[in-house]
């Protein structure tokens, strides 16, 4: 059971540092992200199936690339060197995507921005649970999760007003983008200092973090959070098509960045109120809970494309992301041994990706062949099976938390 923390203990200064770096870079990507569909499908001429393929591999892209920066991490015992790389890379990233005349190089900037996402990812998740108070590691990730979706609805929110601004100069908005994008790798660079590591003996060789025996470190109780991650995942595709959903309700190219900006700021709202409850709570009750509201989106999104249906799934989606996003890393660094802490995020993030991937190309092609109800109704029963699975491991009495 996770524990309660006496109330004057504070969350470092360094993990709030680490929030608004990761609020620079979302505000950074969903300007751009926010309307890259539409961008894609409207100047660019692209499939819905290849927005949906594209998607998919760009996400799978940056949680695939975790596990290789989360076993370095543990391998070298720094965090900070291999976060600060991918930032810079996301940074590097954004210029590409306001010289893009074709799919190809829209698929070639995603994957760059999403490897960089991959290199910093699973350091940074490690970062925050090395820097976080005991007892407190709920309300850690909580914070960081809440200051980064900030970020993920102020960049579609300046998109929008830029696009109104500009008569739907896409351009000039992704050339906007490089400057938050900027000041996020120069305050992680001058914000942020790792704990020193541990210090091994004279001479002694670095410990393989994915050898036998270390991965026999990793137990069940972890193994358990992956799996039900995996099926968490393949229940919550790509935003992407929340967007291509509110556009069949007659949202106007300029608004469509207000799906995002609804999504994340209840998002935004919900992470760090729920990331303390998880300190004091049963982490698989909130989890379960979270599988619920997300099955009542996806049954929401299916129902009908009328702008009542539409956003009362995308205020849904954004709670159950508040609920779970943050108690799944809690729940990955609490069945984790410390110093494999990189490992165990990549490993999960891993798992993650692959069934993004899959996910997201399958909506993509039932959006094609049956249409949106079938792809969120298909949604619906990913999170129906997670619910599940989850039930039968604690009436088992496989759950540790």
């Amino acid at each position: 059971m996770p524990t309660t923390t006496g109330t004057a203990q504070r969350l470092p200064a360094a993990i709030w540092a680490l929030g608004f770096v990761s609020l620079l870079m979302d505000i950074s990507s969903e300007m751009i992200h926010s309307l890259l569909p539409v961008f894609m499908v409207t100047v660019l001429g692209t499939s819905v199936w290849a927005v949906g393929l594209i998607e998919g591999a760009a996400e799978a892209t940056a949680l695939i690339v975790k596990v290789f920066s989360g076993v370095l991490s543990d391998y070298w015992g720094r965090r900070k060197p291999l976060a600060l790389l991918g930032y810079g890379l996301g940074a590097a990233s954004k210029p590409l995507f306001a010289l893009a005349t074709s799919t190809g190089l829209v698929l070639a900037a995603r994957l760059i921005d999403r490897v960089g996402k991959g290199l910093r990812g699973a350091p940074r998740d490690a970062l925050v649970a090395d820097l976080a108070p005991s007892g407190m590691r709920g309300a850690a990730f909580g914070l960081r999760q809440s200051l980064d979706t900030v970020g993920a609805f102020v960049g579609p929110l300046l998109a929008m007003g830029l696009m109104l601004l500009w008569a739907n100069d896409f351009r000039a908005i992704f050339w906007v983008a490089i400057v938050p994008g900027v000041l996020s790798v120069a305050l992680l660079l001058f914000g942020v200092q790792e704990p020193a590591p541990a210090q091994r003996s004279p001479g002694a060789a670095r410990v393989n973090p994915i050898s036998k025996a270390n991965l026999q470190r990793l137990s069940a109780p972890y193994w358990r959070v992956v799996v039900i991650g995996a099926v968490f995942t393949l229940a919550r595709f790509s935003e992407a098509f929340l967007l291509l959903r509110a556009m069949q309700g007659g949202l106007p190219v300029a608004y469509t960045p207000l799906v995002l900006i609804a999504m994340n700021a209840v998002y935004a709202l919900g992470a760090y109120p729920f990331g303390k409850l998880s300190d004091s709570v049963r982490h698989s009750t909130l989890l379960a809970w979270g599988l619920v509201v997300l099955i009542a989106a996806d049954l929401l999104l299916a129902s009908g494309s009328h702008w009542t249906w539409v956003w009362a799934g995308v205020a849904l989606w954004g709670l159950h992301m508040a609920m779970t996003q943050g108690l799944l890393a809690t729940m990955v660094a609490d069945t984790a041994p410390p110093d494999l802490r990189g490992t165990a995020f990549g490993f999960f993030n891993l798992v993650s990706g692959l069934a993004m991937l899959l996910a997201s190309t399958v909506a993509g092609v039932l959006w094609d062949q049956l249409g949106a109800p079938v792809t969120f109704a298909a949604g619906a029963g990913f999170g129906l099976a997670a619910l599940a699975l989850l039930g039968y491991w604690r009436s088992a009495g496989l759950q540790s938390a």
